[in-house]
């Protein structure tokens, strides 16, 4: 590592250049990806130069001389998520021809231990970023026992946050986790950004979809999995939809346990009146926010729920079961509710706001308020603290970032 050329950058102020490392990445969709994508626009405006190692999607290869994709290969056990598989030696000779100034990771697995790897041993600083209660999602791992899993994931999470130079965390609760889990890395908490609200008009967006001007729209987003509760949202909801004949649910979204999310909401005898739009691309999500009237989340396995902050931010008021990160941003009665886990909790909370205009609007208001608070620009800015704080912990010499 060129250690003056990095101190001279840093001295002169110009733009920092820099590696971040992610198995999951976009043409993926989730809370990582997004994250990912959201910060290197950020750090891009701001002048910086950022690049992306990560798994390769296999029918979309990465042409962005900023994109650096290790072999990717989909697997029956998580179809929409690739694997990254070596060698990755061929990425190499490109991350240390760049000459990075910091490596920034964005999950512990793979790629973000090739990332930690790489770092080390070429001297350079490393931030990574906690997104994910990873052994929430242990049920997914083939042939091992789930709670073997769950052990091994703690054991790794330790051993891996504990060997970076500083952890960022979207949410309390996911800081809590990893400290209760024995990570005692210097930390600090940077929820997620999101991007302003398109100027989207309901009602085009209401036509463009099919949906008629009268209708009552409940509307949840994210993956179809097991962890995400989706059935407690549809039974839930469909206890609305029978007292309210204007009432729709959207879940929006795919996932690996879609066939039996389906067969939940068939059970329900409602029709056509649950809609699953299936795959939706990210700047299209945006659409099914503009045209509801209310956003319900049962999952408690967020770290801070990005979907919850993004639905506000089109006046959704939010009604989101405790117990998880996603309920961190909802104030109740000011912005929406926060209830127990249970279906008839649910049904109580979406039918206040749906029979009461007057406290839609006032929830809507706070709910735009809230959503003002998680902008990209102010995460970037305190991102950009981390890396200039590691820095001159580093180098012990001043930077203008």
């Amino acid at each position: 590592m060129n250690t003056d050329g990095i101190q001279k950058r840093m001295l002169d102020g110009r733009p920092l250049r820099l590696a971040l490392f992610s198995d999951s990445a976009p043409p993926v969709i989730n809370g990582v990806s997004v994250s990912i994508e959201a910060l290197m626009d950020g750090l891009r405006t701001r002048g910086h130069e950022v690049h992306l190692f990560a798994t390769g999607y296999p029918v979309r290869p990465a042409t962005n001389p900023y994109d650096h994709r290790f072999l990717g290969v989909l697997t029956k056990a998580a179809k929409d998520y690739p694997l990254a598989v070596p060698p990755f030696a061929i990425r190499r000779l490109e991350f240390e021809r760049l000459d990075f100034d910091l490596v920034h990771t964005h999950t512990p697995f793979t790629v973000g231990y090739v990332g930690q790897r790489w770092a080390r041993a070429s001297g350079i600083p490393i931030v990574s970023t906690y997104h994910t209660h990873y052994d929430e999602y242990a049920h997914y791992a083939p042939v091992l026992k789930e709670e073997q899993v769950r052990k091994w994931i703690r054991l790794h999470t330790r051993k891996y946050y504990g060997a970076v130079d500083h952890v960022i965390t979207p949410s309390e609760a996911s800081l809590n986790w990893l400290r209760g889990h024995g990570v005692f890395t210097q930390a600090t908490v940077i929820p997620t950004g999101i991007p302003a609200p398109q100027p989207l008009s309901r009602e085009a967006c209401r036509q463009q979809l099919g949906i008629k001007p009268d209708a009552e729209v409940i509307v949840t987003v994210g993956r179809l999995a097991r962890e995400k509760s989706m059935d407690l949202t549809i039974q839930a909801t469909a206890e609305v939809l029978r007292s309210r004949p204007n009432a729709e649910l959207w879940i929006v979204g795919d996932g690996p346990d879609r066939e039996d999310i389906e067969a939940v909401a068939k059970a329900q005898n409602l029709g056509s009146r649950i809609h699953f739009t299936g795959r939706v691309d990210r700047e299209e999500v945006d659409l099914y926010y503009a045209v509801a009237d209310v956003f319900a989340f049962a999952s408690t396995t967020e770290t801070q729920g990005l979907v919850v902050v993004e639905a506000m931010a089109y006046g959704l008021p939010a009604i989101v079961v405790k117990g998880g990160g996603a309920g961190l941003a909802v104030k109740n009665a000011v912005n929406g509710f926060l209830i127990e886990g249970r279906a008839d909790a649910m049904t109580v909370a979406i039918e206040k706001v749906l029979s009461n205009e007057l406290l839609r609007a006032e929830l809507a208001e706070g709910a735009r308020e809230t959503a003002e608070e998680y902008s990209l620009e102010t995460m970037v800015g305190n991102i950009l603290d981390i890396y200039r704080g590691v820095l001159q912990t580093m180098h012990q010499e001043p930077m203008n970032v």
